[in-house]
């Protein structure tokens, strides 16, 4: 976890997805230069925020209703924002900006800054919630490209016409690209990947919101409701809003992969002032896309709205634009996996190979020529690991392909632990902020709020995910 001095340091960079087993001693000679920029740092953020999550939020606004839905995005927002100001202090220390110590995963600083037991804790959460990443962003890409044959085939047959598909023939394509992209070393060999799927967010977002509103002016009235989406009794209700708070904590928080971007920023100006300003940016984009889709969803349909606002089938002409969004999500889900499954994969890899050190298996590379491809390197290990990994990823969303519920749960189960409670907690233990002081009380309440907002969600998701199981 060591640092380096200000003067060598800011030269060299650790592999962006370092896990919290690299050591001080680390051979900087081997470390790339550190080059980012707030641009790249948005990009990154960009790529794993704007996901799976956008599809959602019209039907989470749709269960809120007009007041209650934007309002909790706005809170989200909010939230997330104050969370990954404490994180980016968190990431030199004793000083933020000039401090030689450096934390370059968020594993790591937890492990600094509130010992090994929290770190082991962290650990659990951090693999969960990249695994699940994978598993949700599956799911998602299978949607997506089944809802580009059913608007062909309603194009062509009618919209009453049956076009049914299945959605595995379609996970399993998506994995096997994954098995190919899974074999790039790390992030830093990623960044094009990062630009293009940013790209591609923007993309079907700006279409999803584009479509929403073409709706509402065709129907010529705003649909939806104060309260939302009514329901047979009371408990219902709370089932399907707590489930929604779930989905769009899912599609917020960026903790656990902050520290890694901020890793890649060059200096000056401090790195923690331009991850500060790269997060807002990103924030503050990612909110107004949400928000339009959102909206303009909830608008459109009202209390039909779908659970995925662009593969639900609200809409279906022009089925050729309906097609190009779908196509971005693909693409875009392609370098959003990569994004949260990346650092998984160093951490997996960084431990055995400390484990075995002796181990060719583990440890030794070898060359592959292909005719007109550049050499390709691998490791024996990394390919047989990253395979299983995207194999077991596929098959759990072969076993569970329920979109919201899927979301609910993985965005309520972390949002609370990686998002707020161990970012305020290194705070406290960075900044030294003192016990029943105002911004320790503030910090706490804030702590406490989030806690109830998850379990909540938590509740609510399980609930929909057990239901449509059995259904």
């Amino acid at each position: 976890m060591g640092g380096k001095g200000e003067g060598e340091g800011e030269n060299q960079e650790s592999p962006l997805l370092r896990s919290s087993y690299y050591s001080s001693d680390f051979d900087c000679e081997e470390l790339p230069k550190r080059t980012g920029t707030v641009w790249t740092a948005m990009a990154h953020i960009i790529t794993g925020v704007i996901g799976a999550g956008v599809l959602s939020l019209a039907w989470s606004m749709s269960q809120l209703g007009w007041v209650a839905g934007p309002v909790a995005m706005v809170v989200f927002a909010a939230i997330t924002l104050l969370s990954t100001v404490l994180l980016c202090e968190c990431y030199r220390s004793p000083d933020p900006e000039f401090g030689p110590t450096r934390n370059h995963s968020y594993m790591e600083a937890v492990n600094f800054y509130l010992g090994e037991k929290s770190r082991r804790i962290c650990g659990v959460f951090v693999q969960e919630s990249l695994y699940g990443g994978g598993v949700a962003y599956t799911i998602t890409a299978a949607v997506s490209i089944r809802a580009i044959l059913k608007s062909n085939c309603y194009h062509k047959e009618g919209h009453e016409a049956p076009c049914a598909y299945g959605d595995n023939i379609y996970m399993l394509l998506f994995g096997v690209i994954q098995l190919v992209m899974s074999q790039i070393p790390d992030f830093h060999n990623m960044a094009w990947l990062s630009i293009v799927a940013a790209i591609m967010s923007f993309s079907y977002a700006s279409i999803g919101s584009g479509l929403g509103l073409a709706k509402v002016i065709e129907n010529g009235e705003i649909k939806g409701s104060i309260s939302g989406v009514p329901a047979d009794n009371i408990a219902s209700k709370l089932w399907l809003a707590f489930q929604a708070l779930g989905d769009i904590a899912f599609a917020y928080p960026f903790a656990i992969i902050l520290l890694e971007i901020q890793d890649t920023l060059k200096s000056p100006p401090p790195q923690n002032k331009t991850m500060e300003r790269a997060s807002a940016a990103a924030i503050f984009t990612t909110t107004f896309f949400y928000l339009c889709c959102g909206c303009f969803g909830y608008a459109a349909f009202g209390s039909s709205t779908p659970g995925n606002f662009l593969t639900g089938f609200g809409f279906y002409e022009p089925y050729w634009l309906i097609d190009l969004a779908n196509a971005c999500i693909v693409l875009h889900l392609v370098g959003g996996y990569q994004i949260f499954s990346q650092p998984l994969f160093a951490f997996v890899e960084r431990w055995f190979s400390n484990r075995f050190p002796e181990s060719r298996f583990i440890n030794n590379s070898h060359a592959i020529k292909l005719p007109i491809l550049p050499a390709f390197e691998f490791k024996s290990f990394r390919l047989c690991f990253r395979s299983v990994y995207v194999v077991s990823t596929t098959l759990l969303a072969m076993i569970f392909p329920y979109f919201n519920q899927v979301l609910g749960v993985l965005g309520a189960l972390n949002f609370w632990p990686l998002a707020i409670y161990f970012p305020v907690a290194m705070y406290f233990k960075q900044r030294k902020i003192q016990a029943w002081t105002r911004k320790w009380v503030f910090l706490q309440v804030f702590s406490i709020f989030c806690l109830f907002v998850s379990i909540a969600a938590l509740i609510g998701s399980l609930q929909g995910l057990i239901e449509a199981k059995l259904s």
